[in-house]
């Protein structure tokens, strides 16, 4: 079994990416494209849209920490600060080098991909990689009345998303690590999709960036011009975080990120 590595050691910084830079079309190399059939894709929209452009490798191989963390800048105007230790973390969930990643290794169940996601099925009970439109009827359905997101519907977007998981599976893993990482992701698609100043995105953005997986330019979305850092996440986190009335871990799970298949999530620690 691996060692493994602290939530404490990553908390404040796991992330899924997602905000834009430039202005591409299907004529330049950020033009989106699909996958292939031997192209790999991740269960985070936010990265796989990075490949589908073109900011990271479009076969989602061959990841270095460097490449995320550029691709998060140059593809989403997400800071170093915010991406680092994301990248660090999914770096270890590598079955292939020591110093490079795929999209389709960051799919471990336990590292940064958990339980009660917002397009994903949990992993107990299917694909955990795939979008999956059943699960994202609760973040399309939500906020009615108006067309855009806000973090006050995020956070009662994901508390929905956990009732819905402690019931349906009784694997659900729910511990201030999941809740951490869900959180920020909230915080980001609503940041990289709208404004990072007000966590405000319009509805039609998120829908695209989510169900296709792409930056929706045609339709008149553009990279943030300020930039996501650590601050303005914060922010929008904690209005996400007492929205979501979290109702605590599920008892004698423990928060420690896994990073090999070998790991029983339940038992992994400092070795």
């Amino acid at each position: 079994m691996s060692s493994s590595f602290s939530f404490l050691a990553f908390a404040a910084a796991v992330a899924f990416s997602s905000s834009v830079v430039a202005w591409p079309t299907a004529r330049d190399d950020h033009g989106f494209q699909e996958p292939g059939d031997n192209d790999v894709r991740s269960p985070c929209p936010g990265l796989n849209a990075l490949a589908n452009h073109g900011y990271l490798p479009r076969d989602g191989k061959n990841i270095t920490i460097p490449i995320m963390m550029d691709a998060a800048l140059q593809g989403y105007n997400i800071q170093p600060e915010v991406i680092l230790l994301a990248a660090r973390v999914s770096l270890m969930t590598s079955t292939y080098a020591w110093d490079a990643f795929s999209l389709e290794d960051i799919r471990l169940h336990g590292n940064i991909e958990h339980d009660a996601s917002l397009s994903r099925m949990d992993e107990a009970l299917g694909s955990n990689w795939e979008f999956n439109e059943d699960i994202y009827t609760t973040l399309a359905n939500s906020n009615p009345g108006v067309d855009y997101y806000n973090a006050s519907s995020a956070g009662e977007v994901q508390r929905l998303r956990l009732e819905q998981s402690l019931r349906d599976n009784n694997a659900t893993h729910n511990t201030l690590s999941e809740l951490t990482i869900r959180t920020r992701e909230s915080a980001l698609y609503l940041s990289v999709m709208g404004d990072p100043e007000t966590g405000v995105a319009p509805k039609e953005y998120v829908d695209i960036f989510f169900r296709e997986e792409r930056l929706p330019i045609e339709e008149g979305w553009k990279r943030s011009d300020v930039p996501i850092n650590d601050d303005l996440i914060n922010a929008v986190e904690k209005v996400i975080l007492d929205a979501s009335q979290w109702p605590g871990p599920v008892e004698g799970q423990c928060a420690w990120v896994r990073t090999d298949p070998g790991d029983d999530l339940d038992i992994v620690g400092p070795r």
